[in-house]
C-alpha cells in the first residue's frame, strides 16, 4: 500500500500542498474520542489545521473474518474521528476530509457468492448471494453515502496483476479517480486559502 500512499502524497504536492504538511510514515497519530490516539496512513496538517486524513487497507485471503474486521475498523475509525472532531480535538480546523482506499485480492473466493445466516431476522436483500467483492462495494458505498467518509476507492487486483500495478475498479462511484477529484477540491481550497 506504500505505493498508493506515495501516489496520493505526490498528488497533493501537485495540488499546491507543501510536502512538509503531508505526513505518511511519522507523526501520523491523531487523538480519538474512544481511544487516546490512532495512527492514520496519511495526514495533511496545514498551519495547525487538520485538512485531510486517509486510511489505506488491503486484503489477501481469509475473506470471511477479514471482511468483518475491516467493516468494524472502518466504522470505528470514522465514528472515533468525527466524535473527536465534534468535541474539539482538532481546534481551529474546519471539518477535515476523510478518505478510505481498499485493495482486494481478485480471486475466485472474493468473487463467488457467499451465503448468509438468518436464524432470527432476514438480512438486507443486497447482501444475499453477494460476493466479498460485492460486500465491500456495498459497505464502502454506504460509508460514503452516510457521510462517514468523504470518498472511498475500491480496487481489485490479482496477485499477478499487482506485480505490474494494474487493478480493476468495480464501481464508478468508488473509483480512485473520484477519490482524487474529491481530495483535489479540498486541497485546492486549502492551498488557495493559505497562499
Amino acid at each position: 500500500m506504500d505505493g498508493f500512499v506515495e501516489l496520493v502524497r505526490d498528488f497533493l504536492v501537485n495540488c499546491g500542498i507543501d510536502q512538509s504538511s503531508i505526513f505518511c510514515n511519522q507523526a501520523v497519530e491523531l487523538p480519538g474520542w474512544f481511544r487516546a490516539e490512532k495512527k492514520w496512513d496519511l495526514l495533511v496538517v496545514v498551519k495547525g489545521q487538520l485538512v485531510a486524513t486517509m486510511e489505506f487497507k488491503s486484503q489477501v485471503g481469509s475473506f470471511g473474518n477479514n471482511f468483518n474486521n475491516r467493516t468494524e475498523e472502518s466504522l470505528g475509525s470514522a465514528t472515533d474521528i468525527w466524535t473527536a472532531y465534534r468535541e474539539g480535538a482538532f481546534a481551529l480546523s474546519q471539518r477535515p476530509w476523510l478518505g478510505y482506499v481498499m485493495v482486494l485480492e481478485e480471486v475466485a473466493q472474493s468473487l463467488s457468492p457467499v451465503g448468509v445466516k438468518e436464524p432470527h431476522f432476514p438480512v438486507f436483500p443486497e447482501f444475499r448471494e453477494a460476493s466479498y467483492a460485492e460486500r465491500y462495494r456495498i459497505m464502502m458505498t454506504k460509508l460514503v453515502r452516510e457521510r462517514l467518509y468523504d470518498s472511498a476507492a475500491l480496487l481489485l487486483s490479482s496477485q499477478e496483476s499487482a506485480k505490474n500495478g494494474s487493478y480493476r475498479q468495480p464501481s464508478a462511484e468508488l473509483s480512485f479517480e473520484n477519490l482524487l477529484t474529491s481530495l483535489k477540491a479540498r486541497a485546492m481550497a486549502i492551498s488557495g486559502a493559505s497562499s
